[in-house]
């Protein structure tokens, strides 16, 4: 299937585009069927062949979400905006695992707030007896 996307040139920092036909299953930077256009993000300039861009759609080759957006937005057509990346879900394993690190984090005061109950005044037999068994375990 036959795409028509950006392809990057330039120096790092200097990105310039070529609009360029190429099959899909190429790398982005090889070689390309033709040229059609170049997008500067710096002068915020696109210049595109449209002529040529119909011919190869009518062909049936597919534009690039990146691209229909820039024709879009320099109104070289009036067709509807694409969405050009999706977000990164989280999965839900991992959002299980985001809470642990937090509770970590919190159980260590919670140490350090036990040794001071113990300096404290006693309390009933029943907590005092109870306070012992905790803080031999973790010493084990």
């Amino acid at each position: 299937m036959l795409k028509i996307r950006l392809q990057r040139t330039g120096k790092r920092g200097q990105a310039y585009f070529r609009v360029v036909i190429v099959e899909h299953t190429k790398k982005p930077a090889g070689k390309f069927l033709e040229l059609l256009g170049n997008y500067d993000p710096h002068k915020k300039e696109l210049k595109v062949n449209m002529d040529k861009v119909n011919d190869w759609i009518s062909k049936g080759a597919q534009v690039s979400p990146t691209v229909n957006n820039l024709l879009v937005n320099y109104k070289y057509w009036d067709k509807p905006k694409m969405t050009s990346w999706k977000p990164k879900r989280i999965p839900e394993s991992v959002e299980g695992r985001s809470p642990e690190p937090a509770e970590g984090k919190k159980e260590k005061p919670e140490e350090q707030t036990k040794p001071t109950e113990t300096q404290s005044a006693p309390t009933p037999k029943e907590e005092t007896s109870a306070e012992p068994q905790s803080e031999t375990q973790p010493a084990k």
